[in-house]
């Protein structure tokens, strides 16, 4: 009866359906009261891959170029001979130099004076919070620093502040060293990432206190959190310059300029980044002024060195930009440590200045990517160090006076540069490595006898996949049923569909995502006593035993 009753239902719902269908037709048809235009809506597939994988570019290239020309226009058009006398910039691209521009005059008071260069030094105020960070991961990574998240006071024994609101808002005389293990710990990522709570200086203290370490702690004691550790982006020099004197003075045994010089500054040959402006710095300065064009004093920033105290040249920039890209393969820091220090942190609450929270990061998105940057502003000077990780991609501006207000010279220089190199590596022709070896996974494989695939080798050595059998929709292009597998290692090899490709394809009745298909990895089984592998994984498409058999199958109509 239950049957009966759940066709009855499927009959009744399709003369629903017809009927319908009919009064749409019927109403579609009827006679307008008044002539319209009728615009038919195209669908249109969305093409992939959404982010382009970074490849090597042929220039030159118009696009890339055009949006450099737009840089190097908004840079000029931003100098001012008052309160914005000189700027300079570099563009880089993983290892590479794009584009070099330098505005205006080191110092505007000498008629004689030059345009700053590349290797003009400016200070560069909040960027030196990039090397207490660098400091706390390359402890970590060394196996100095057992843990990113390990607490403070692993490290100090004296370290107290008042938390009143450490346990779930209610009022509370606790200190951070005395919290539950419920509370929230005060960390040393935390304390790089603007999430330690600490307020933004010592009590009764400027950025020129003279004062160390034991007093700072000491001034502490009596001070309060701003908020629970980890639970709110709050800016910090207090954070940076206790990381940095601790981890020196606790964990490496000697002060954090020595430190940063030996095993940063040396490393990259940063030759005109440093703490102390000497006379034969000075030289070398473009002269920030204030908004009226009064030249700032360079003042001493005492304990709040590592905050703040450092002055660099764009070419230094540019090695430090591509040290964090990568591009130095390991010289700085590993790959994979350098990926934990670019990814964001924290999603910051919108009355912050920034979408989210890194080590030191603020972060934002453009184009859909995240925007990795550290700003940087002091008596004089202003200086952003950016970095789009995804594309390899990085932008420094070093600035003598005051950051312009009515815009931000960072966001409207990637408003030009991002499309046009999105635009250059979807253009370019994607590497696919041959196998020194194709012979043994040629041939045919299914996959539980529902897909069948014959895997070949065109005329460059890579091999290549195709799909058989009746399953296959043959109204889909046969690119797309076509792959090549780029050699990575040892029997691994990397899904590459030619590109551009609709990033989601209708076959028969399912639609199929062939962007989540796109650089997934095969892992071929190990070869038999025949010298063939009998198989394959896709660990990221979660298919396993994509077995081998001995020929085309023959396919009954």
């Amino acid at each position: 009866m239950k049957v009966k009753w759940t066709n009855l239902g499927m009959v009744v719902f399709f003369l629903l359906s017809v009927v319908m269908t009919f009064c749409f037709i019927w109403q579609y048809r009827m006679p307008k009261l008044k002539e319209e235009v009728v615009v038919q809506k195209v669908k249109v597939d969305e093409m992939c891959p959404r982010f382009p994988e970074p490849a090597p570019l042929k220039h030159p290239i118009p696009l890339l170029r055009a949006a450099l020309e737009k840089i190097d226009d908004l840079l000029k058009s931003s100098v001012d001979t008052t309160k914005l006398p000189a700027i300079s910039a570099i563009v880089v691209l993983n290892d590479s130099i794009l584009w070099n521009g330098n505005f205006g005059k080191k110092n505007t008071s000498d008629p004689s004076s030059s345009a700053p260069n590349e290797f003009t030094v400016y200070r560069i105020a909040s960027l030196s919070k990039i090397f207490p960070t660098l400091m706390l991961y390359k402890l970590w990574e060394d196996g100095l620093v057992d843990s990113l998240d390990d607490p403070l006071e692993k490290y100090v024994d004296n370290f107290t502040i008042k938390n009143p609101l450490g346990k779930r808002g209610r009022p509370s005389s606790s200190s951070a060293r005395t919290l539950g293990r419920k509370a929230p710990t005060l960390t040393l990522r935390r304390m790089a990432s603007q999430l330690s709570g600490l307020p933004r200086r010592l009590r009764s203290t400027n950025l020129l206190w003279g004062g160390n370490t034991e007093a700072a702690l000491n001034l502490l004691q009596d001070d309060v959190l701003v908020a629970e550790p980890g639970t709110k982006c709050h800016y910090s020099n207090v954070a940076f310059s206790l990381l940095a004197n601790i981890l020196a003075q606790k964990v490496t045994g000697s002060d954090f300029e020595s430190w940063v010089s030996e095993k940063i500054l040396d490393r990259l040959s940063m030759e005109d980044t440093g703490f102390n402006i000497t006379a034969d710095i000075q030289k070398q300065m473009a002269v920030g002024v204030y908004s009226n064009g009064q030249p700032a004093p360079l003042y001493n920033l005492g304990w709040y060195r590592p905050a703040g105290q450092m002055y660099s040249s764009a070419a230094d920039m540019a090695k430090l930009m591509m040290a964090l890209l990568g591009a130095y393969g390991g010289t700085l820091l590993r790959q994979d440590t350098l990926n934990t220090m670019l990814t964001p942190v924290y999603r910051c609450h919108d009355s912050y200045f920034a979408n989210s929270t890194g080590t030191p990061w603020e972060i934002n998105e453009q184009f859909g990517y995240d925007v990795v940057r550290k700003d940087g502003d002091l008596d004089g000077y202003a200086a952003t160090l950016s970095l789009v990780p995804r594309l390899k991609l990085g932008l420094v501006i070093l600035m003598a006076g005051v950051r312009p207000a009515d815009q931000d010279l960072v966001s409207q220089a990637y408003s030009y540069l991002i499309p046009a190199l999105e635009n250059a590596f979807r253009d370019a022709q994607r590497t696919v490595r041959a196998t020194p070896d194709p012979a043994p996974y040629l041939g045919f494989f299914t996959y539980r006898n529902m897909t069948f695939y014959e895997i070949k080798v065109d005329s460059d050595g890579v091999l290549v996949m195709q799909q058989f059998g009746p399953q296959v929709d043959t109204t889909v292009p046969s690119k797309y049923r076509t792959i090549r597998l780029d050699y990575l290692q040892d029997r691994v090899f990397r899904v590459v569909f030619e590109s551009p490709y609709p990033c989601k394809l209708k076959v028969i009745s399912a639609s199929v995502s062939l962007e989540a298909q796109d650089r997934q990895l095969f892992n071929f089984h190990l070869f038999n006593k025949k010298g063939v592998s009998p198989g394959f994984d896709s660990p990221g498409l979660n298919t396993y035993k994509v077995m081998r058999i001995a020929g085309r199958p023959f396919f009954s109509a």
